[in-house]
């Protein structure tokens, strides 16, 4: 076992509840703000996923890191995630396949950890008191100076985060002769999403967050895809513009999470912050367009307007959640423009909604 396992470990959170436990990954100190996952599975997609940019994110499951870690469950280039909670962090795995343990991951990533937690009073206090910013540390457990550094903590509402972690140059995937090609907006899009516009037989160009349009003109793709990605949308004023560009030309537009965010408020419907958000691959939605309803998998913390959806002549609404009825999907009324707001790509998850990649590319084939 790790030396830096039997090391004490505290979790102060903003509302001044503090939880100890034992160091996990990296000896240091770290904050987000605070966050849970009700998914049993998949724990390497999640710390990988540039949504979590900024947060410290509780594993709902009992045991996290008991399959190790493989190279090729990534969603990008590295861990996203800031901090991570949960009840047992475990450094010992079953896996044949896997690269290495968590533990071993985790502080090649810099990732400051913690372990030895009641994760169950911890997610029911935020689901019940919403989301907030925290700290963690394995290098002190003195509370008067984590609360001085968890001050300084900015708050996740009016934070933009999605250039922080888009790509900083043009990359391309597909067979480049494709007889369909797509411009993907890369806001914090994960590599699994392209994967399922490749797999379709779309040729993908990803450009960076603040690209302007006329830049991707050359390129004269079928269909635009606006990705997924951390912190506020409110503040993206530079994406509502893109977005807004993209309606006017008429072509093929797919949002996923943060790319839903902007379709709406490209059409004047606000976003707000959740009080605790939707994180997990098992959120019940209705497409109530056919009908049908779906398992998916979803990671956000901020959603749009309801009544303002309800409002609007240009929007109709095409799935809601089967929880809370929040507003999970809408299409434009008089452009081929289309939005929800989990993951359809669904790693990790049920592939229920899979069939909305089908429906973007028969778009741009008719186009």
């Amino acid at each position: 076992m790790s030396e830096s396992l039997t090391k004490p470990a505290v979790l102060l959170l903003e509302d001044g509840n503090v939880f100890y436990g034992k160091a996990f990954g990296k000896t240091g100190t770290t904050t987000g703000e605070i966050c849970f996952n009700t998914g049993m599975t998949g724990y390497q997609e999640v710390f990988t996923d540039p949504s979590y940019y900024g947060q410290v994110v509780i594993m709902n499951a009992a045991h996290v890191g008991n399959y190790g870690v493989k190279a090729a469950d990534v969603e990008s280039n590295s861990v996203k995630i800031k901090g991570l909670i949960g009840r047992n962090l475990e450094e010992r795995y079953s896996r044949l396949q896997a690269d290495h343990s968590l533990q071993q991951y985790l502080e090649e990533q810099q990732v400051v950890s913690i372990h030895g937690i009641d994760t169950r009073a911890l997610v029911v206090h935020i689901r019940t008191s919403g989301a907030m910013n925290c700290i963690i540390s394995s290098e002190t457990t003195d509370l008067s100076i984590l609360k001085s550094k968890l001050a300084e903590t900015p708050s996740m509402n009016g934070l933009e985060l999605a250039s922080v972690v888009s790509t900083r140059e043009v990359y391309e995937m597909g067979n480049p002769h494709s007889a369909t090609r797509v411009a993907v907006y890369d806001f914090g899009v994960k590599k699994n999403i392209l994967n399922c516009l490749t797999e379709r037989g779309a040729y993908v160009r990803v450009y960076p967050a603040k690209t302007a349009l006329e830049q991707i003109e050359d390129f004269n793709p079928h269909g635009y895809f606006i990705s997924n990605g951390p912190g506020d949308p409110a503040p993206m004023d530079y994406g509502v513009q893109t977005v807004k560009g993209i309606l006017q030309k008429g072509k093929p537009l797919f949002g996923i999470c943060l790319g839903h965010q902007l379709l709406a408020m490209a059409n004047g419907i606000p976003t707000f912050k959740m009080h605790h958000g939707h994180r997990g691959l098992n959120h019940p939605v209705k497409n109530i367009i056919t009908g049908r309803s779906e398992i998916t998998t979803q990671n956000h913390g901020f959603g749009i307007d309801p009544e303002a959806v309800k409002k609007s002549q240009a929007v109709e609404i095409t799935h809601i959640n089967l929880n809370d009825d929040s507003i999970e999907g809408i299409r434009m009324k008089d452009k081929p423009a289309f939005s929800v707001q989990y993951h359809p790509e669904s790693t990790p998850g049920p592939h229920d909604s899979r069939y909305l990649f089908d429906e973007f590319m028969g778009m741009m084939k008719e186009g």
